[in-house]
């Protein structure tokens, strides 16, 4: 499988056509569930794992992975399932995941294989269902259902983030007009919740939506009412979202003459070279990393103060 994995960045054309590759697994039942590719550095055999006393019930231990200590999380007990038996998964994998600035294994029955999709078949997981509040989105593939899993839900057990803007950020907030909204793109409610409260502590209004088809939908009905330049002040979106992209966003913002100026942050779990290019195609202004709320503070009021 890491043979797959190993060219992800000559993958990177796929997410400006709002299309995006997923490595499908299993939990040791017949349910599909699926991950991006691009937060997927290998997929190893089930590593020689050592107990790290006071850690998290999810996580199962820690391995060294070439020459790197990472905690292994039991995916299947971090979204409600029994624990995974160490002793009886021979044949269990770890899915080797960069994203949120860290590494981190997920423990997982069995690997299938990489799709690709488009985004505008991903949609939003179907409200009641087991596990719904795990997922970001479901999709279809081979007539199968996918399931895909909000991986930033899950580290939020592991790693608790720092959230606060600290108050320096806020007393600098206080010098910039707080008169319209940013407005906040993200499918995980996790990330979502992150950055408004971060947003709110400088003393801004938001608006959220979960996708952007969403987002451009309700731009797009503040242009056709002139009210864009006395709505918003900014827009701080995710990259991978069901139905439209991040940078298909960007692009469709770029695209409408009453939209065009705004002023576009790709907030994103993802990282690497790829996505200072694909801002530069996509026309974004700036790319961060998340989660640092002091970091987002200070590039959303570099922007502000450009704007006053």
């Amino acid at each position: 499988m890491s043979q797959f994995i190993d060219d992800v960045d000559q993958r990177t054309r796929l997410v400006g056509q709002n299309r995006m590759e997923l490595l499908l697994f299993h939990l040791g039942g017949k349910q599909t569930f699926g991950i991006n590719v691009f937060k997927v550095r290998e997929v190893i055999a089930k590593p020689k794992l050592m107990h790290l006393p006071g850690s998290s019930p999810v996580v199962t231990g820690v391995a060294n992975i070439r020459g790197r200590t990472v905690s292994v999380i039991d995916l299947a007990h971090a979204i409600g399932f029994a624990a995974q038996p160490v002793d009886e998964a021979q044949d269990a994998k770890v899915i080797v995941t960069e994203f949120n600035r860290s590494v981190q294994g997920f423990w997982v029955s069995a690997v299938d294989r990489i799709v690709n999709v488009s985004w505008e078949t991903v949609k939003p997981p179907p409200h009641g269902t087991e596990r719904e509040s795990y997922l970001v989105a479901v999709t279809e593939v081979d007539q199968r259902l996918v399931e895909i899993i909000d991986v930033e839900r899950v580290f939020a057990q592991v790693n608790k983030l720092k959230v606060d803007v600290s108050e320096e950020m806020q007393k600098q907030a206080e010098e910039v007009s707080h008169d319209r909204r940013i407005l906040i793109v993200d499918d995980s409610l996790v990330a979502r919740k992150q950055v408004e409260r971060a947003i709110v502590e400088l003393g801004f209004r938001t608006e959220t939506r979960s996708d952007g088809r969403a987002a451009l939908e309700f731009l797009e009905e503040l242009a056709a009412e002139d009210a864009v330049d006395t709505s918003i002040e900014m827009v701080i979106t995710d990259i991978e979202m069901p139905r439209m992209d991040g940078y298909t966003l960007t692009r469709k913002i770029r695209e409408n003459s009453k939209l065009k100026h705004l002023r576009v942050i790709l907030h994103s779990s993802l990282s690497g070279q790829f996505n200072v290019d694909m801002v530069k195609r996509a026309g974004a202004d700036d790319f961060l990393a998340k989660f640092d709320p002091d970091e987002l503070s200070a590039t959303v009021l570099r922007y502000v103060e450009r704007a006053d």
